[in-house]
């Protein structure tokens, strides 16, 4: 019995016609697909800076 809040009010998600059940599953996977690119883009993101410091002190030698 999972509480999902829409909207400021909770459902169990038991409950849920069918239709609701699909939609809220697709809706959490979208939000945890959402969550692994973002960790995704802070490790890219890492990886550029360490990347242009580098460079830098490449061409600095």
């Amino acid at each position: 019995m999972a509480k999902v809040k829409i909207n400021d009010e909770e459902y169990d998600s038991d409950t849920l016609p069918e239709e609701a059940k699909k939609q809220l599953s697709s809706l959490i996977f979208v939000q945890n697909e959402l969550k692994r690119l973002e960790a995704q883009i802070a490790t890219y993101k890492t990886a550029e800076i360490a990347y242009a410091r580098a460079l830098e002190q490449a061409i600095k030698k």
